[in-house]
């Protein structure tokens, strides 16, 4: 991603099942990109045209009250040609992108086509679940699916993976050495949440609950088991 915005690529797709990490992704990114770049991000894309045209001029700080379609687009191109004498680069990052209708995908894609002789004004990052994939497939997008060089898929993370990720959350949170996960827990977790970070954190989150009540500092096999029927909402009363 930073590769894409970096080298002005123009379109990056990023696709993921629900709970793969896209939105932690973005968060990074945002760190990452820091003052020399202006970003806009869209967290919810069910808009229409004129509504999704204006979240964009607000998220980059444009003022758009009072002024019709044309004006505001106008105004975006003004706020972009003038970061870009500034040599600044803009970002625009939509989120969700699979909810877009196939009119606001492709409003999206006459946004990119603002620039100047050397360069794109604006590199545009759209994120979503696998869906978004499957609806840049629909023929009447293909100026858009053409434009789109970088793209990737986040895949669930591995067993070996997963281990790593439990071990990195209990550092980063504090702990020394304890608690800790035996393997065979471990396994289980992968097995319940087939390696997607949000299931793994909302387990072991019970899991660590249930540690505490116990006041073990292993988690178990068993202790995953209780967890998980916690979650799923049976419990043995």
């Amino acid at each position: 991603m930073l590769y894409g915005i970096r080298e002005r690529k123009g379109f990056i797709q990023l696709t993921g099942e629900v709970g793969a990490g896209k939105t932690t992704l973005c968060r990074a990114l945002l760190e990452t990109l820091g003052k020399n770049f202006s970003t806009a991000l869209i967290l919810n894309p069910i808009l229409n045209n004129d509504e999704l045209l204006r979240a964009v001029a607000m998220e980059f700080g444009v003022k758009t009250k009072g002024l019709e379609r044309l004006e505001v687009l106008s105004e975006i191109n003004r706020f972009l040609l003038q970061e870009s004498e500034n040599d600044r680069d803009a970002v625009l990052i939509i989120d969700e992108a699979q909810d877009l209708t196939n009119e606001s995908l492709e409003q999206i894609r006459l946004l990119s086509n603002l620039e100047t002789n050397d360069r794109k004004l604006v590199q545009i990052v759209l994120m979503g679940q696998p869906e978004l994939r499957d609806r840049l497939e629909d023929y009447s997008l293909r100026q858009l699916r053409q434009r789109i060089t970088i793209r990737y898929h986040l895949t669930p993370l591995s067993r070996k993976e997963l281990a790593h990720y439990v071990q990195h959350r209990l550092t980063v949170s504090g702990a020394r050495g304890v608690p800790t996960f035996t393997g065979p827990a471990l396994w289980r977790v992968y097995s319940y949440s087939k390696g997607i970070p949000r299931l793994v954190n909302a387990l072991c989150d019970k899991c660590l609950l249930a540690g505490f009540v116990r006041q073990s500092d292993q988690i178990d096999f068993g202790t995953v088991g209780r967890a998980i029927h916690e979650l799923e909402g049976r419990i043995s009363i």
